[in-house]
């Protein structure tokens, strides 16, 4: 193992590239070479946040003037599309650690019903690993390509997953309620968001349709060996940052609230980041807050066989930039919390 990780990041202005540089300035093993945008090239990083202007980063530049050969782990926090490309002409040595969509979908067919493109490096897909750092720990070290998911697919999986590993939960009634900060819209919130109320409204989006819906549904009939489809409406509400995602699910056999809350509280205990909360507690986004943890709390419902899972993160951490150095972390034999605690 090399004394450091040398890092480059693309799409390093926005939001979660700018969660980006905070984590990796605090990790020992990590080494900032370059800042990449496609914009404000020549300017510094603090021109984004204040909070940087004392920190020694380098200056923005393009990504073609990357000296590849200085580089072990390239973080690509662009727009759907963009890392796919780069993707292609990137050394087969370095690490790719995408937080967009391009490596998500593992049928290309489907990227392009979802997000309306052709993929532009179809042959590297199966070459790459949709990685949520609890469930792919023994696998992370073989790829080069490694996908971050979405945050809602995060909270989401985190709780689900093991369920529907441990066949405890009806499959065909899967309901999920999810809120997020602005900040996971980007900084181009108005563009997508038309309402001069985004700051103070809460607005519904993507209903039955949201595009993370897709890397959801894929994973779950994965693990179930059978084709799941799930009902999944996501909401922007009026604060920056965090996620809450509320699921509504019917039990299976012998299954209650209490059985599935012991079950996950065992199942999560060797995942650092997973916090599961006492049995029947409510909770909000508050404790997660700038940390890289889940917090999952499962609740009874007045109907014995249906039950709440309340799943709470922080959607440019755990959801995006945290996870994203969580997964280096294990992919590089690192202590997995380093630098995010």
């Amino acid at each position: 193992m090399k004394d450091s990780l040398n890092i480059a990041i693309a799409g390093a202005t926005g939001y979660v590239g700018i969660e980006l540089i905070k984590i990796l300035l605090k990790h020992p093993k990590a080494k900032i070479l370059y800042l990449c945008a496609s914009k404000s090239i020549g300017k510094k990083i603090f021109d984004f946040d204040k909070s940087l202007s004392k920190k020694k980063l380098p200056t923005i530049t393009n990504i073609k003037y990357v000296q590849w050969e200085k580089i072990d782990i390239l973080f690509t926090a662009l727009p759907n599309g963009e890392a796919q490309k780069i993707a292609n002409i990137l050394p087969n040595r370095i690490k790719l650690i995408d937080l967009s969509a391009d490596f998500r979908i593992e049928n290309y067919k489907l990227y392009k019903k979802w997000y309306g493109a052709d993929h532009k490096s179809k042959k590297l897909i199966n070459k790459s690993l949709y990685a949520i750092s609890e469930f792919s720990r023994n696998y992370l070290r073989k790829y080069n390509i490694i996908s971050c998911p979405g945050c809602y697919p995060t909270s989401i999986q985190l709780p689900l997953i093991p369920l529907i590993k441990k066949k405890m939960i009806d499959l065909n009634s899967i309901i999920i309620d999810s809120k997020s900060g602005y900040s996971g819209a980007g900084r181009n919130i108005k563009k997508r968001f038309n309402t001069k109320y985004i700051h103070n409204s809460i607005s519904a989006y993507g209903v039955g349709g949201h595009r993370h819906t897709a890397e959801i549904e894929q994973e779950f009939s994965k693990v179930s060996k059978r084709k799941i489809k799930i009902t999944f409406t996501p909401h922007i509400i009026p604060t920056f940052r965090g996620i809450l995602s509320t699921i509504y699910i019917n039990t299976k056999g012998a299954s209650s609230a209490f059985k599935i809350y012991k079950f996950l509280k065992k199942y999560h205990k060797k995942n650092f980041f997973v916090k599961i909360a006492k049995f029947n507690t409510p909770i909000g986004t508050g404790d997660v807050m700038n940390t890289n943890y889940c917090n999952i709390s499962v609740c009874e419902n007045r109907s014995e066989k249906k039950i709440i899972i309340i799943s709470a993160l922080d959607n440019l951490i755990k959801g995006a930039s945290g996870q994203a150095v969580q997964n280096m972390n294990i992919a590089c034999k690192l202590r997995e919390n380093m630098g995010l605690v």
